[in-house]
């Protein structure tokens, strides 16, 4: 992307490595999956994000503000919406901002951005639906 990044995408730059240093430091300290997801889900509840997704180092969804099972792509060439997002698991890139488009899972119109993991190779994405601010 040659362009500079919007207010929008900043915004969900930073809710994104606050989610990664959030997961790390709740992993490290012990939290259950319940006490993260629920954590997450409140982030989304009163926030402007429609979702967060994190996974482990295989990129499968392993926290989030919902129920997900899904598995990222691991070729970040693989053709997909979500396919760019394995260079995170690689280490080629610590961001990756996607324009809004179809989703893999339902074609519903998304923005997502991902950073690396602090912890651990990691894909850690927030979400924002089309329209929402």
């Amino acid at each position: 992307m040659n362009r500079g990044r919007t207010d929008r995408e900043k915004a969900m730059v930073a809710a994104a490595r606050l989610a990664a240093r959030y997961v790390a430091a709740a992993v490290r300290a012990g939290a259950n999956e319940g006490e993260i997801r629920a954590a997450l889900a409140d982030v989304v509840r009163t926030s402007g994000l429609s979702e967060i997704w994190i996974t482990d180092e295989r990129g499968r969804i392993v926290f989030g503000s919902g129920e997900m099972d899904f598995v990222f792509p691991g070729d970040p060439a693989a053709g997909t919406q979500a396919a760019p997002f394995a260079a995170l698991l690689r280490g080629t890139e610590t961001v990756v901002i996607q324009d809004p488009q179809p989703r893999e899972i339902d074609g519903a119109v998304f923005q997502y951005v991902g950073v690396a993991g602090v912890d651990r190779p990691r894909i850690v994405q927030v979400g924002m639906a089309a329209g929402e601010a």
